[in-house]
Order: C-alpha cells, then structure tokens, then sequence
C-alpha cells in the first residue's frame, strides 16, 4: 500500500477584490510526479483560472462561513474590507492547516500594512504583498504561520553596507562639513 502523504497542500492563494478582479494570484503545482497525477495543476491556463475564481467568488461573496468545498477543492477565506483571500487546498487536506494559512497572511498583511488593508493599500504595497505570500507558501509548500515571524522576514531592513553609519559627536560634523565643502568647491570650479 503507497502512502500520499506530502508536503505539498497548497494549490492556489488568491486574493481578490469585491468585484472579484484579481490583485494577487499563485497557483502551484507540485515539482514532482505524484500517482495518478492527484495534485497536477487543473487550471492550466488564465481562462480556467479566472473561471474557477469567477465561480469561487460567487459562492463565497457575503457568505458567513469561512470554509467550503468547491470544485472538488477545499476553500478557506477571509473577507476583510473589500478583499478576499483564499487559500486553496486539495480535497484531502486538512482545513484546519489551510486556515492557520489565511489567518497567518491575514494577520501578517494587517502588520506589513498597518491595519490598512484594503484594495488600494494592498496595490500600493504589491511587493510587500507578494513576499508574504512567499514567506507563508512556497511552491504549494507551507513554510510558516506565525504572522509575527513572516512579517519580520518581509520587513528586515537589509543586511549588507548599504546603510551609512553616522557620526553624530563633534568631528563627525566637521567631517561632514568639511567633505560637503570640498564638494561645494570642486562643483564651483568646474562650472567655471
């Protein structure tokens, strides 16, 4: 007897706005061969996949449940202002794991965003969007879902020299002056 267990228990994370246009989708497939090709990606194309989100957002849109099944896929969503993020799951996963998912980005966003998360802020911020999505899911993979710990990794500041240290005692502001001055005048006697 084989055993499908897997890591991969992600298909697609959509989110969408109340009209049910995009903002950001992925959908994954797994980069290995499975039996019976269980989890082959079955939206391959942009038609399908608008059309599964087409008919994902008319059954869920102003709905009070959180999860569904549909489409033989299970569904867990959040509705917050006017977007809606869904994670989707094949039919044997578990939805308490794809629900800790969509809390984790949901609770991760409103950090990244500062409790504005609407359509807008959600365009405005489309990197810092995308890189939490690739923090909590990689590749159908759930890496993380502590919503503290991937925003951490979206907002670090990065590691390298890029930063400049200032020196704020006394000889650092004559250091300063001093280069801005030899500045000022190399600029001054070029222009002449």
């Amino acid at each position: 007897m084989t055993s499908n267990v897997t890591l991969f228990s992600v298909n697609a994370i959509l989110i969408l706005d109340n009209d049910s246009h995009r903002i950001l989708t992925k959908y994954y497939q797994p980069p290995h061969p499975y039996p019976h090709n269980q989890y082959a990606n079955v939206y391959p194309t942009i038609k399908e996949q608008r059309a599964f989100e087409k008919g994902l957002f008319d059954k869920t849109h102003k709905q009070g449940t959180d999860i569904i099944l549909f489409d033989n896929h299970v569904v867990v969503y959040k509705e917050i202002v006017d977007v809606i993020i869904y994670v989707v799951g094949g039919l044997n996963e578990n939805e308490t794991m794809l629900y800790q998912v969509v809390l984790a980005l949901r609770d991760s966003l409103e950090i990244l965003l500062k409790h504005s998360m609407d359509k807008r802020t959600i365009i405005d911020n489309y990197d810092l969007v995308s890189l939490a999505v690739d923090e909590t899911v990689d590749d159908g993979i759930i890496l993380e879902t502590d919503p503290i710990v991937i925003s951490t990794r979206v907002s670090r500041p990065p590691t390298t020299d890029a930063t400049i240290n200032l020196d704020l005692s006394e000889q650092g502001f004559m250091n300063a002056y001093q280069l801005a001055r030899a500045k000022l005048t190399e600029r001054l006697k070029q222009a002449l």
